[in-house]
């Protein structure tokens, strides 16, 4: 697969009503570009693929919008919606904020969001100038996962 093809999948994928296979958003991930923490910043409204794993759903009963990358040392991870529709940082699901770093995943050095207070790791692919792909990972998953696969696009 190249990389209009994985971009082209990655489109079909995202617009899958239901189940999507873990395995078929790896392949498409082996193929996507990494990309530098400070390529990144900015505001980002997210989704997620359904693949089966315990957290999909979990951050639209927050009210989850997306994520804010103001400077590398200045993430956060958990953007809401509260009632009246205002945003804001939920620090108190996410145990605080977070750091985006370039770490190695999967034998890649790539931007990745280091959770201030949770042992929790998003690493980000880029699939074009205005869409991420991500991936989370924990303490203690294991390399075959699983994993949670969501998206984030250009505010």
């Amino acid at each position: 697969m190249d990389q209009l093809q994985a971009r082209t999948r990655f489109q079909t994928l995202r617009e899958t009503k239901g189940r999507v296979e873990a395995a078929a958003l790896d392949e498409v991930w082996a193929v996507l570009d990494t990309v530098r923490p400070e390529e990144i910043l900015g505001e980002w409204k997210g989704g997620e693929f359904e693949t089966g794993h315990p957290l999909n759903g979990e951050l639209a009963k927050a009210g989850w919008y997306g994520k804010t990358f103001a400077s590398v040392h200045d993430a956060k991870p958990l953007m809401c919606r509260d009632s009246a529709g205002e945003l804001y940082s939920d620090v108190e699901l996410g145990k605080g904020e977070a750091s985006l770093w370039t770490v190695e995943f999967r034998g890649e050095s790539t931007a990745t969001m280091v959770y201030d207070g949770r042992p929790v790791l998003d690493h980000f692919k880029r699939v074009d100038d205005t869409t991420l792909m991500g991936i989370m990972n924990a303490k203690g998953v294991p390399a075959e996962g699983p994993y949670y696969y969501f998206f984030l696009e250009r505010a």
